[in-house]
């Protein structure tokens, strides 16, 4: 699966979301809010479920994954940005959502959670952010920290094998500016299923010309 790669450092995403986060829900969140909800919707988070989003941004699927499993249930957050933590854990204490949500600053290459902790994982645009060689290990880490038969769901920029030229142009600009067009398309279900996650749903959309895929699928290796 040929796929460009990410020669951006973390340091520099780290950076680059921290000045980010305060634009972010004004530029970027209002054209990634339908499919991030049309993957909450497939998650099917429930009262009482204990729920992982990676790369959370400012919160957006954060408080939604909070609302549907109520306080008897707990949602963890991990995002590399410390001010995507900061504008999140304001919006979490507004909405009154703090005492079942809990935000991290870290990288998903190494999850600081136990083995089967949770029922569900969400990630939007957030897996095709790391290099390639790094998303076998990222599922990996999700595959550890979920329960067996729990849920994954990936929202994602997704690749073709006969690419158009709207996407041929759009992975050109992210050779060329990595440090502002950083999300590049991924093979999404293929990589799923390299990594022996079971395949439940998808759906396909476009986002301005370019392609986008949500995948539900089941943690079946434990």
């Amino acid at each position: 699966m040929d796929v460009s790669r990410v020669t951006r450092s973390k340091k520099a995403a780290k950076s680059s979301y921290d000045r980010l986060g305060k634009w972010y829900d004004l530029f970027v969140s209002p054209f990634e809010g339908e499919f991030i909800d049309t993957g909450l919707h497939k998650v099917q988070a429930a009262p009482g479920e204990v729920i992982l989003e990676i790369g959370f941004g400012t919160g957006q699927g954060i408080l939604k994954l909070a609302r549907a499993v109520g306080n008897s249930g707990r949602i963890y957050g991990i995002d590399i940005s410390n001010k995507m933590c900061e504008i999140t854990r304001l919006k979490v204490e507004k909405a009154g959502f703090s005492k079942w949500v809990q935000l991290i600053s870290g990288d998903a290459l190494s999850l600081p959670f136990p083995g089967s902790s949770f029922n569900a994982i969400f990630m939007s645009f957030t897996l095709e952010l790391f290099d390639t060689p790094e998303i076998p290990l990222v599922l990996k880490e999700c595959q550890r920290v979920l329960k067996k038969d729990g849920r994954l769901c990936v929202v994602a920029m997704k690749q073709k094998h006969d690419p158009t030229p709207m996407l041929k142009l759009y992975e050109w600009a992210h050779r060329i500016f990595p440090n502002y067009i950083d999300c590049r398309p991924i093979f999404v279900r293929e990589m799923l299923e390299e990594a022996s996650f079971h395949i439940l749903d998808t759906a396909d959309f476009s986002s301005w010309g370019l392609p986008v895929e949500v995948v539900v699928c089941r943690n079946v290796k434990k």
